[in-house]
């Protein structure tokens, strides 16, 4: 009787994480980069959001739970590299080109950037086997909107 009574208050195991496809893997990046400053803003949230939504044909409420996950990967995930690898060996070059420039949204999104996020961007791009003036012409389409 005392155990299932102790066993009550251990709660119950965390459901496992789903293993991560190009799309969370770009959400958990777009995390990554909000968090990599230290300083994780309503702004950098709202953002990914809605380029869950935009990107993947979600709702609202299905962003963000998206988005949650992709937090949870993120926290448990290894390097960025993995990341960006598994978005460059299952995506067109097109689709890569739109990831990176969704980073960049998100890096630009509190108006604050700094050399934490500006790393792991072009941690990201060179994974991603983007050249330097595939990032400036990202950076530049972002900048435009």
């Amino acid at each position: 009787m005392l155990t299932r009574i102790l066993n009550l208050f251990k709660g119950h195991e965390p459901d496992p994480l789903p293993e991560p496809d190009a799309r969370l893997a770009l959400g958990a990046l777009m995390v990554r980069v909000a968090k990599s400053d230290s300083d994780y803003r309503f702004e950098e949230i709202s953002l990914i959001d809605r380029l869950l939504a935009q990107m993947n044909g979600l709702n609202p409420v299905e962003a963000a739970k998206m988005r949650a996950t992709c937090e949870k990967i993120e926290a448990a995930a290894p390097g960025t590299k993995k990341f960006a690898l598994l978005i460059r060996e299952t995506v067109s070059f097109e689709a890569r080109l739109e990831a990176h420039e969704a980073l960049w949204q998100v890096m630009l999104a509190d108006g604050d950037s700094n050399d934490a996020e500006l790393a792991v961007v072009t941690q990201v791009r060179e994974a991603l086997g983007l050249t330097e003036a595939d990032c400036d012409e990202a950076r530049a389409r972002v900048a435009a909107k």
